[in-house]
């Protein structure tokens, strides 16, 4: 299996395969649904995409860290991290690719 980065050149250029939209359609149409998702977070909204998952920001708190290599304890300021919580539909199909099971 080969590493491979799914880029927004490559979801663009399959929206123009699958739609047959010229390929800077293409490209505006990904750039807005990711620039709605981005909007959507910047506002404190849970993102939800059906049968994909769930993206929503959580705010951690303060903590006590420790340097692995000394040892020394330091502290963690607190800061808001994104999330994502793939849905069942997206884990189920995934695995089944995986697995070459349907």
């Amino acid at each position: 299996m080969e590493n491979k980065t799914l880029t927004r050149a490559d979801l663009s250029a399959s929206v123009y395969r699958e739609i047959g939209l010229s390929l800077s359609e293409a490209t505006t149409i990904v750039d807005a649904v990711i620039e709605e998702i981005i909007d959507g977070l910047a506002s404190g909204e849970t993102v939800k995409l059906s049968s994909f998952g769930t993206f929503s920001l959580r705010k951690k708190k303060q903590r006590i860290g420790r340097n692995p290599k000394t040892g020394v304890e330091v502290p963690i300021t607190p800061r808001t991290v994104l999330s994502f919580n793939a849905s069942n539909i997206l884990k189920k199909d995934v695995n089944e690719s995986l697995t070459g099971k349907k």
